[in-house]
């Protein structure tokens, strides 16, 4: 069996996990104890059937953030029921609309949003019917 964990790295993984658990409705099911400078090496997430882990920041692991880096080296693709709600909510709570949630060309509702963290999502879902 394989199973495969995203950790997004972040400053402060308490504020990390506060926002995904309210903008995207993940659960928390684990918190490591704070480490020496006062922050859990990890907090583990589960998403519907997806689970991810944020971290913070140490440059002496090689663990780098997005402003570390100057930028997201990295895409996290949710697909949700409904993305304009979902990027909403991202949106209420900080994060930025990069590319508008609209429906796509390629037969899906998609968007991207940077969260407070520099991390980018493709939010993605079913494409809603014209309304006229």
């Amino acid at each position: 069996m394989t199973s495969l964990f995203p950790r997004l790295v972040v400053p402060d993984p308490e504020l990390a996990s506060a926002f995904y658990q309210v903008a995207l409705g993940a659960e928390q099911v684990f918190s490591a104890p704070p480490g020496d400078d006062g922050r859990p090496s990890v907090i583990d997430h589960r998403l519907g059937g997806a689970s991810f882990r944020v971290s913070p920041a140490v440059a002496a692991w090689g663990w780098l953030s997005p402003d570390d880096l100057g930028g997201s080296a990295v895409l996290v693709e949710i697909e949700v029921d409904d993305p304009d709600v979902v990027g909403e909510r991202m949106a209420a709570h900080g994060a930025e609309v990069v590319v508008p949630i609209e429906n796509r060309p390629y037969g899906k509702r998609s968007g991207r949003v940077r969260d407070p963290f520099g991390h980018l999502w493709i939010i993605s879902g079913e494409l809603k019917p014209d309304v006229r």
